[in-house]
């Protein structure tokens, strides 16, 4: 049987041999063998195993495809995905400083989409298998919360009113400060009986909020985060980081990056997350394109005694980015884009020339890509942030800081506020 060479990991967490083939669940310096399908290797068996081969941590880790990386050591998997980010800008021939990487705890999830059906004999729920459609349950996941766990169950009971034995429901669970928040997908158009029962449900398992398919089905208690001081309801399916860690971790570092900067845009602001707990210093400007996210932050802001001047705007900044000449008041802007990143705002911030740039990213390819312009136009890259909040999978995340000295053109320069 043919051998392969494991040589390095993909973007995915695959190993990668020459040709490319890739190996799932395989290290680089590995020997394996398996049945080629295409590029993909099958039924892989490992003739020689990486010395950062390690036993999984969860038993469900074979079949399950909720995680990609428990098979190796962490710290591998750490210094992997700093190597990521690093080639990234390597990519553009950008050098930086790297911190130490900020990895999230096991079972710290506070968000998970479950996998629910239909069953012969009742329902199911979980992830699904790695590859396949297949559910997998996962009662001893070591990658969610203890307290999301409730969800399975909910799921389960979800399963059998809202989906036939041919579908599967797609149950997103958050947690809050008031319960759980449940928001459902794929599942069967709502009419007046179902969403009776949903009601009812909702009620019965003493849910904070239950939706279905973006409608609110029903509110026991307000859903609420907490960013900075503020409370906040975020809508259903809004952005959430995925951790407290992991939120703090790049709070901490936007926080390091802004600095004093007295009067902060924060651009792609979602519900908040960055934005409230900067007004505890700074007047800030959140832009988000979702109207609902940001009545949410908006909301959130209004409720909370002692912050700052806020001014929350609802503006796509894909198709209409923040001018220079409505940046002319800013110390600093943080932006946190979707993974196309940002290339169109970060255009204009070259020309504005504000003094600091945090930027949080979910793609190291895009981050590298508007960093290159940034620098082109004058600004340092002073350090990257990475953070691995999705821990045992192959994304990455990360928070970075770039300044630039000099004065700006006359015409930016500082008015009154």
């Amino acid at each position: 049987m043919t051998e392969y060479n494991i040589i390095r990991l993909g973007q995915h967490g695959d190993g990668i041999a020459q040709g490319p083939i890739f190996a799932p669940i395989t290290l680089p310096g590995e020997v394996v063998t398996g049945t080629l399908d295409g590029q993909n290797l099958k039924d892989v068996r490992i003739v020689t195993p990486s010395s950062d081969r390690v036993a999984p941590p969860c038993r469900h880790f074979k079949s399950c495809g909720g995680c990609s990386l428990q098979h190796a050591a962490d710290d591998f998997v750490a210094d992997w995905k700093v190597s990521v980010v690093r080639a990234a800008l390597d990519a553009h021939d950008i050098e930086t400083k790297f911190r130490p990487i900020q990895t999230s705890p096991a079972q710290s999830r506070r968000r998970a989409t479950f996998a629910a059906k239909r069953t012969k004999k009742g329902a199911m729920a979980g992830f699904y298998s790695r590859g396949s459609d297949t559910v997998i349950e996962i009662p001893d996941c070591q990658l969610v919360h203890p307290d999301l766990m409730v969800g399975l169950d909910i799921s389960k009971e979800l399963a059998l009113v809202g989906t036939s034995r041919k579908a599967a429901l797609a149950v997103t669970v958050t947690l809050t400060s008031n319960g759980l928040d449940v928001a459902v997908a794929q599942g069967k158009p709502l009419d007046g009986p179902l969403r009776q029962v949903l009601a009812e449900l909702c009620d019965r398992l003493k849910l904070a909020r239950l939706s279905w398919e973006g409608e609110i089905i029903g509110t026991r208690l307000p859903p609420l985060q907490r960013f900075g001081k503020a409370d906040v309801a975020p809508p259903p399916g809004a952005f959430l980081q995925a951790t407290k860690h992991g939120e703090a971790a790049l709070l901490a570092a936007v926080k390091e990056a802004v600095g004093d900067a007295a009067h902060v845009a924060d651009l792609f602001a979602g519900c908040g997350t960055f934005a409230l707990p900067l007004s505890q210093s700074a007047r800030v400007l959140a832009v988000e394109g979702d109207a609902a996210m940001t009545n949410a932050l908006d909301q959130g802001w209004r409720k909370t005694k002692g912050l700052k001047p806020l001014k929350a705007e609802a503006r796509d900044l894909y198709r209409r980015p923040i001018l220079p000449d409505e940046m002319r008041n800013l110390d600093a802007v943080v932006l946190d884009p979707p993974r196309a990143g940002a290339e169109r705002q970060v255009a204009e911030i070259c020309t504005s020339h504000v003094p600091r740039v945090a930027y949080v990213s979910c793609n190291p390819v895009s981050f590298a890509r508007d960093a290159q312009m940034l620098v082109q136009a004058g600004y340092n890259l002073d350090w990257v942030q990475v953070v691995d909040q999705f821990r045992w999978a192959a994304h990455v995340e990360l928070a970075a800081c770039f300044s630039i000295s000099g004065e700006r053109p006359p015409e930016l320069k500082l008015t009154a506020f």
